[in-house]
């Protein structure tokens, strides 16, 4: 598979989980849930629709299948990246308050999206 064709399909449907997960946290907090909690109910409301977009579209193949081996995979990179960008996210907030974590987010989530591309590729999705 082109890496260019994974790395544009991953960057389109990573944008959408982005929205889906900021929205969802800017939400949350703004209504008064702690934005480490906000910030989790953003990112697996993200996760969800990501893991099935990237098993079926990004990282497809022709042999490939999304099944128990993947998501056990998935939810692991998943809890570590949730785990830092919590942490990030918190710190953020704790320092400087609520709405310079809003601002740090896309910030965080961009850096963690490297990470989370790479591992994706070569560990979650692979058979």
């Amino acid at each position: 598979m082109s890496l260019l064709r994974q790395g544009s399909h991953y960057i389109a449907i990573g944008l959408l989980q982005y929205l889906v997960d900021w929205g969802a946290m800017v939400t949350l907090s703004h209504f008064g849930v702690p934005v480490e909690l906000a910030n989790v109910a953003g990112r697996v409301s993200g996760a969800v629709l990501g893991f099935w977009l990237n098993g079926r579209i990004t990282f497809a193949d022709e042999n490939s299948k999304l099944g128990p081996q993947q998501l056990r995979r998935f939810l692991l990179l998943w809890l570590v990246m949730t785990g830092m960008s919590t942490w990030a996210i918190g710190s953020v907030a704790d320092l400087a308050g609520l709405r310079w974590a809003w601002a740090a987010k896309p910030a965080v989530e961009l850096l963690l999206a490297c990470i989370s591309f790479g591992v994706s590729r070569h560990w979650v999705y692979r058979r």
